[in-house]
């Protein structure tokens, strides 16, 4: 009798098992974190106004037209900088696409112009020293606006890094050009090159 009660419970045990495994492996997988996506607002629209336009248009020369742009840039990110202190982030987004169109207008135009030339590499100087400027800017805000808006001025922030990249290569040319070995340095590695004298017992 016994024995039969002790196969009835192992028999029980199971049966009973497999309930209790779909339970648990239920109720761990209730447990996990739903995945949200974060709704990301639309990218901010590249764009320069006529008013911009005309005034960069009315530039006497190169430097003046690199000079004027780089200010309309400017005023666009410290407008910017100020909604996005004020918590209008829409408005911000509008100023950083109007700074981001204005800037690449700047490095389509120098892009265009020879670059063996002084002037050029000049015009180039003068736009790194401006993104330079705008790298900490550019951060401030991304920290104080919401993810949404964020990763937008996050793709700017590299925009601004490639273009400032781009001027400095504008200083250097694609092909390396070894320098002949002096006399000295010749005669110093061909007295490395001897064997050392042994001496003789």
């Amino acid at each position: 009798m016994q024995r039969i009660n002790s196969q009835l419970r192992r028999l029980r045990f199971f049966a009973l098992a497999p309930c209790l495994l779909a339970v648990c492996v239920h109720t761990v997988t209730a447990q996990e974190a739903p995945v949200v996506h974060q709704p990301s607002a639309p990218p901010p629209v590249k764009l320069i106004t006529k008013e911009d336009r005309a005034r960069v248009a009315a530039a006497k020369d190169d430097k003046a037209r690199l000079r004027i742009t780089i200010e309309v840039a400017e005023a666009h990110l410290a407008d910017a900088e100020m909604r996005s202190a004020a918590e209008d982030f829409d408005a911000a987004s509008a100023s950083l696409g109007k700074y981001h169109a204005l800037i690449e207008n700047a490095l389509t135009f120098l892009g265009s112009m020879s670059r063996d030339q002084n002037r050029t590499r000049d015009l180039y100087k003068r736009l790194e020293l401006a993104l330079r400027g705008h790298g900490p800017r550019l951060i401030a805000i991304r920290r104080i606006t919401p993810l949404e808006y964020a990763v937008w001025v996050k793709q700017l922030e590299e925009f601004a890094r490639k273009g400032r990249t781009e001027a400095l290569n504008s200083f250097y040319g694609t092909t390396v050009l070894k320098e002949p070995q002096s006399k000295v340095e010749n005669d110093k590695q061909s007295k490395k090159e001897q064997p050392a004298p042994t001496p003789d017992n």
